[in-house]
């Protein structure tokens, strides 16, 4: 049973990392994109920020429930570890993000929107903020254990 909670953190994880440089990647660069035009266009600003909503509802979702600490740590390490690559090697950190002309439209707007995250400190401060919860010790013990410790058992032939 635990193993499954835990297989189900790292598919969590896996949706809230995807969730963090996919959407959030793409509504930073939707919002900045919208408010450098003259004049903004409401509507795109609008679903950027829609966009930013749902995201950070995944995120404070993921971070104040009660599933596995790897559905945490698994965003955590990969915003983190992509941040001291940057600080080590900006070429190399800024090398991983798709910004080719043969990657599709919507993905190189995500790539733009992660490059703006990833230059100015925001995947440092979201990588550290969802690796609290990892610290947690209530977090890796199951919830069900209070329950085993009421259980009472009764003698045979008893009514009660």
């Amino acid at each position: 049973m635990r193993t499954l909670r835990h297989l189900a953190g790292l598919l969590i994880g896996l949706v809230v990392t995807a969730a963090i440089l996919g959407g959030g990647g793409w509504a930073v660069q939707q919002a900045v994109g919208g408010a450098a035009a003259t004049p903004p266009d409401d509507q795109r600003m609008w679903i950027a920020l829609g966009a930013m909503a749902a995201v950070g509802l995944v995120f404070g979702l993921v971070v104040a429930g009660r599933v596995s600490p790897v559905a945490t740590f698994l965003p955590s390490m990969v915003l983190l570890a992509w941040t001291v690559v940057y600080a080590l090697d900006v070429n190399r950190a800024l090398s991983l993000i798709p910004t080719e002309a043969s990657v599709n439209q919507i993905i190189r707007d995500a790539g733009f929107g992660v490059r703006t995250m990833l230059t100015t400190g925001v995947f440092a401060l979201l990588g550290v903020a969802l690796f609290v919860p990892v610290l947690m010790p209530s977090r890796w013990a199951r919830r069900d254990d209070d329950l085993d410790e009421d259980y009472e058992s009764t003698p045979e032939g008893s009514y009660y």
